[in-house]
């Protein structure tokens, strides 16, 4: 029974290239990059309502694969999901389509923020809008947190490390080593079984633990240094290759270099940055477009834009091959479930943080409640549930503010 699961897993999860035109995935990923507001856990889910449920390109069990192993290395975590799903579906044209799809909406919306913002002073607000997509944006991730959990959680060990992993977040505990923990205890359980059984394993596992220190080390000293736009390359390549977690950790690098170190922005230029990615849909990575236009213009918003999401692209170039093979050994694989209960475990908490913000009254509960509603009844596209929230979030919030 054990060994049939095994071949059946293997078979949902060889890629398949070529079976996706580029131009369907440029007409997904930009159709998300624009609508995708509400962070990483929301643009995954969204990924998973179009790339899963509707256009079947792939199962929950592989789809989870790839998010389990973005989860793993630095970077944009929606973004690099992109990435994968184009690699997966038409090989590395798709990797770089599907990548680059999603990414450019969010840079063409903030590079027109941050133009406005030059010449104004001043950022557009669409506090409506964001009033109505926020509570719909948590009805899709409750969706793709049931559909995803219903693959993941396999076993009542792999559920009980899901609840582990969503109680030591809530206290505290470093996402990286709630994903790794997670890994872990499953593989040297795999390990134990086997070894009780007489059988032998090897298991290869590769962190970017040392060298995310030895970039780190490699930061400049607390030094004024003249604005040039090679040196606000290297700046956003470095976040880029080393960052984990939300864009909150994102804004402390921002803050501790750019602000502190160099003197190249004020406190009040990172908050108005802050609000721009809140405001915008797509990656939050998008901060450094704004920052680079402000800082550079047109060329500067190209060069802080290619030096943040350069590393992405080659972290998933390396790891992406891997997946099939790393599914492919028992112990190893048990290791990727590990990761997955965790990362979903994950988005459990990061829900909870975006729930708090985002239903704040009876009108939006009644938004979550509707599009979850139909959701889970009617399988209406998510796209439709976000501008439908869009446009009741600007009606209501118009009534509320006269």
């Amino acid at each position: 029974m054990i060994k049939r699961a095994d071949e059946r897993t293997q078979r949902s999860t060889q890629p398949q290239p070529g079976s996706t035109s580029l131009r369907e995935l440029a007409l997904l990923f930009l159709k998300l990059g624009t609508i995708a507001f509400g962070g990483p856990a929301a643009h995954i889910a969204m990924m998973e309502d179009e790339v899963v449920r509707r256009r079947r390109w792939m199962t929950h069990d592989e789809f989870l694969d790839l998010l389990g192993a973005t989860n793993l290395i630095p970077g944009p975590n929606s973004t690099e999901m992109a990435i994968h799903i184009g690699h997966r579906r038409a090989g590395w044209k798709g990797l770089l389509v599907a990548g680059a799809s999603f990414i450019l909406p969010a840079v063409l919306i903030v590079t027109g923020f941050a133009w406005a913002y030059v010449r104004f002073g001043s950022i557009p607000q669409v506090k409506g809008v964001l009033y109505g997509v926020k509570p719909v944006i948590i009805a899709i991730i409750l969706q793709a947190l049931w559909s995803l959990g219903r693959a993941a959680m396999k076993t009542k060990f792999l559920a009980a490390i899901g609840i582990a992993g969503v109680i030591l977040t809530f206290l505290g505990l470093h996402e990286l080593l709630v994903l790794l923990g997670g890994g872990l205890i499953l593989a040297a359980v795999r390990l134990i079984v086997r070894a009780i059984k007489g059988q032998q394993s090897v298991v290869w596992l590769i962190s970017a633990s040392p060298l995310i220190v030895f970039l780190q080390s490699g930061t400049t000293g607390a030094v004024t240094a003249s604005f040039s736009l090679a040196l606000l390359f290297l700046f956003f390549l470095k976040v880029g290759a080393v960052l984990y977690g939300s864009g909150y950790v994102l804004l402390a690098f921002i803050r501790a270099d750019l602000v502190d170190r160099w003197h190249w922005l004020t406190e009040s230029q990172l908050l108005d940055a802050v609000a721009v990615g809140q405001v915008t849909p797509g990656p939050v990575f998008t901060t450094a477009t704004f920052i680079g236009y402000v800082l550079g213009g047109t060329k500067g918003a190209v060069v802080a834009t290619v030096g943040i999401f350069l590393p992405a692209f080659i972290f998933v170039a390396a790891s992406g091959p891997l997946v099939p093979r790393i599914r492919r050994s028992p112990t190893a694989g048990a290791f990727l479930d590990g990761v997955n209960a965790a990362a979903l475990a994950l988005m459990v908490f990061v829900t909870y943080q975006l729930g708090r913000a985002a239903i704040v009254d009876i009108k939006t509960i009644a938004l979550a409640l509707t599009s979850g509603v139909i959701l889970f009844y009617f399988r209406v596209n998510s796209a439709w549930l976000v501008l439908g929230g869009g446009i009741a979030g600007w009606l209501l919030y118009g009534r509320m503010s006269t």
